[in-house]
């Protein structure tokens, strides 16, 4: 699971502490020669390659921030600490066929082996499958992991029984429509396709956890991307927004059923401050949208 925001709209980078992410996002920023902030239209191929770096630069520190949150074999579905174990989402996954998009370390494939079901676990990033297999040596549960991008997922038609998550993939692609696409053709009809996003309303707010991050002052229906450059111009990062609406347009464009969207509430006595969440800004206003959708028959 990944985290969001910017100072203009969303910040993948944030950790628990303001001066660890600093540290954390300068390493990255560093090893990829990041030098500025621009907002300017991406194409696919872009956005893949900047993300794939992105991401292989960071897994190390990501994991050390934020590994014990996620535990090695949890279902944590968003920062306010839902799991799949209480909410039960995907239904009963017991001897079900589960792709885990953009997996990271892939716990919550772990969780889905222990909960009986037969998952996959497929994310873009080298970096983080290499702890995914650390996990799976330090549990002994070893789920199947590929490296791809969830705009072309290597497996058979209607071939998965469901499709999840968790903060994976889907604000690094240039089209949700072709992302949902190869989800709809993966899986077969009337299975669950479950996500969970930053909620699109973040976008609008400066990315700190604290009384700055209130007000608004990034348009919402701006969907111009987050993009970080390298002196060449390059980009290192891309981030895109969507609103409500554009999901749920592009679900009923690619055959799917909306079944329900939950925006959690900050649970009480939950202290932790991840990047932009934090008790303050979460009795306020959502961090997480989860979209529950069906696979609707052909």
């Amino acid at each position: 699971m990944t985290t969001a925001g910017d100072d203009s709209g969303e910040d993948l980078h944030a950790d628990l502490d303001p001066d660890l992410d600093t540290d954390r996002h300068a390493r990255a920023e560093q090893r990829l020669g990041t030098v500025g902030v621009a907002h300017r239209e991406v194409a696919a191929h872009e956005a893949t390659a900047a993300n794939l770096a992105w991401w292989d630069a960071d897994a190390d520190d990501y994991q050390a921030t934020h590994g014990d949150f996620l535990g090695d074999a949890d279902f944590v579905w968003c920062p306010e600490g839902v799991r799949e174990a209480d909410a039960r989402l995907l239904g009963d996954v017991r001897g079900r066929r589960v792709a885990e998009i953009g997996c990271g370390q892939a716990a919550c494939s772990r969780w889905l082996a222990t909960a009986g079901a037969h998952p996959v676990g497929l994310d873009l990033s080298a970096g983080m499958l290499r702890h995914a297999r650390a996990g799976a040596v330090r549990t002994g549960i070893d789920v199947p992991l590929i490296q791809a991008t969830a705009e072309r997922l290597p497996l058979a038609e209607a071939s998965m029984d469901a499709a999840c998550s968790a903060f994976g993939a889907l604000p690094f692609v240039a089209s949700l429509e072709t992302v949902f696409a190869e989800v709809r053709r993966v899986l077969r009809p009337g299975g669950p396709w479950v996500f969970a996003v930053t909620h699109p309303i973040r976008w609008i707010f400066p990315d700190d956890p604290g009384p700055a991050g209130l007000t608004a002052s990034q348009p919402y229906f701006d969907r111009t991307p987050y993009v970080e450059v390298d002196a060449d111009g390059k980009a290192t990062y891309v981030e895109y927004h969507r609103t409500i609406g554009d999901y749920v347009r592009a679900l009923a464009a690619t055959g799917f059923v909306l079944e329900d969207l939950l925006e959690p509430e900050w649970p009480a006595g939950h202290t932790r401050v991840w990047g932009q969440w934090s008790p303050l800004r979460g009795k306020l206003f959502p961090g997480t949208a989860i979209f529950r959708a069906r696979a609707g028959t052909r």
